[in-house]
């Protein structure tokens, strides 16, 4: 298999020996490795690809007569779909037993009765989907309802999962259900106001959006950092959580450098992600370093609350389990239905946050664990990573770190592994918590205040180096009465 030839220069994220001993010795001093990791670290720059930025542009919330759209859209590919499935199995079941399931047969079966029969069912679904979805496209563009109608809750519930799922096929088919990349601010606004001091903004993870933030008003994380620095601005970032991980790091880091560009006096940048909003934060942050945007600069802290830096075993048992359904009898077509998981639900595998991790691979995959491209942490971003497990007690680390949040291990959310693809970290920036699931890490009032604690110390007792070599990681249990630090 040629894309994993470790001899490509698109494959490799180690440099040969002439790289390493041609570097710049007066710019670095021999001895300081990190620097020179960290040049290594991007002399193989991933080509751009053209989902830069985001595919749709910024057009503000879905409505509900984008719902309307959308839905008749998915309802006709959904028909087309389906029939596709059935006939193949059909297929299966009438030519494997009599052993005609060959390329000669299956040609056969389009031109007879059988075939027409599916192939007139799509045409028409095609025919009458399409014409029911121009019809409500102008329905809606002259009526003006786009601007006035807005989704109640349940319905953003649902555009939110649907953009998770399959967010990736909504883009390509143009569907008005595909969220846009934006900002938005505390009170739920599109961000248009001039911005300046530090911004502090938070990034969802999968299949939720802005809001999920503010579920508990009262108790989340965005009133918690504003009540401990109330002089700073926090924006919510929402996006399409289907596209590829790598697509939105690229279109987050351009939206970043045209902030700081129209907004000159923001002193500072700190990011917070949970699960996949940490990897699309950390890929913004590989991307505007390696493109040289001058945003990155300002960026003080990231934090990042139960992000798959090794990715989630949940993905991997779904890819284990649409194999195996596809190696049974007159069930392989089955299988297709695992390709309507979304590009960005395939990056989760191994925790992929770079284009080349899948962009020379045929169809929808992701390269091996073994074989993936490291995206190394800016060296002057300050990293905490937050990892949560369901278990209460410390009384078995091995089963808690296994268990994880549920989704997570502690391992992948503290970004440690065995190779090259380590987060280095000081363990003083690493914390675990202890009864809190994955999706409970954005409402946990003792996340909330570690959070708090982190940004409003802002580097400051890194600066005692004693003090750092000395801290240890922070173990956080249900019954403490404070966070430790």
């Amino acid at each position: 298999m040629t894309f994993y030839d470790l001899s490509s220069s698109d494959i490799s994220a180690k440099p040969d020996v002439d790289t390493a001993t041609n570097l710049n010795t007066d710019k670095y001093p021999p001895s300081d490795v990190y620097e020179q990791l960290a040049d290594l670290d991007y002399i193989h720059v991933d080509r751009p690809t053209t989902e830069d930025r985001d595919p749709l542009g910024h057009q503000g919330p879905t409505s509900l007569s984008d719902v309307f759209e959308g839905l008749a859209q998915l309802a006709t590919m959904g028909v087309v779909e389906i029939t596709d499935i059935v006939e193949a199995i059909h297929r299966e079941v009438i030519l494997r037993p009599i052993g005609r399931f060959n390329e000669g047969n299956l040609s056969k079966w389009q031109r007879g009765i059988t075939g027409r029969i599916y192939g007139t069912v799509r045409y028409i679904t095609s025919m009458v989907g399409n014409n029911l979805t121009t019809g409500l496209w102008l329905y809606n563009n002259m009526t003006k309802q786009k601007n006035i109608q807005r989704l109640p809750r349940s319905l953003r519930r649902l555009v939110n999962i649907l953009n998770g799922v399959m967010g990736d096929h909504l883009v390509t088919h143009k569907n008005p259900l595909a969220i846009p990349m934006d900002l938005y601010d505390s009170k739920n606004y599109l961000q248009r106001e001039p911005l300046s001091g530090r911004v502090i903004i938070l990034c969802h993870g999968l299949c939720m959006s802005h809001l999920s933030w503010n579920v508990a008003h009262n108790n989340s994380l965005g009133e918690a950092l504003i009540a401990s620095q109330p002089n700073a601005t926090i924006l919510y970032l929402n996006y399409n959580t289907g596209r590829r991980i790598s697509s939105n790091g690229r279109s987050f880091s351009n939206m970043l450098q045209n902030l700081v560009d129209d907004n000159p006096d923001i002193s500072q940048i700190d990011l917070i992600g949970h699960s996949m909003g940490g990897l699309v934060a950390r890929s913004a942050l590989f991307y505007g370093k390696e493109q040289g945007n001058h945003w990155v600069q300002r960026v003080g802290n990231l934090v990042t609350l139960g992000s798959p830096h090794h990715g989630a075993s949940l993905e991997r048992i779904g890819v284990f389990v649409q194999d195996m359904i596809g190696k049974l009898p007159f069930a392989g077509s089955l299988a297709k239905l695992g390709d309507l998981r979304s590009a960005g639900i395939l990056d989760l595998r191994y925790g992929s946050v770079r284009d080349a991790d899948w962009n020379s691979l045929p169809g929808r995959s992701v390269l091996p664990q073994e074989f993936r491209h490291p995206a190394r942490l800016p060296l002057h971003v300050r990293s905490y990573f937050v990892a949560g497990t369901l278990v209460e007690g410390h009384y078995d680390s091995k089963a808690a770190s296994l268990l994880g949040d549920g989704l997570v291990t502690v391992e992948s959310a503290l970004g440690e592994d065995a190779g090259e693809h380590t987060l280095i970290v000081p363990e003083g920036h690493k914390a675990i918590f202890y009864g809190v699931s994955h999706y409970n890490l954005i409402y946990n009032q003792r996340v909330h205040e570690q959070v708090a604690i982190w940004l409003l110390d802002n580097g400051q007792s890194d600066l005692n180096q004693m003090y750092q070599a000395l801290r240890t990681r922070i173990y956080s249990y249900p019954n403490d009465l404070d966070v430790v630090v």
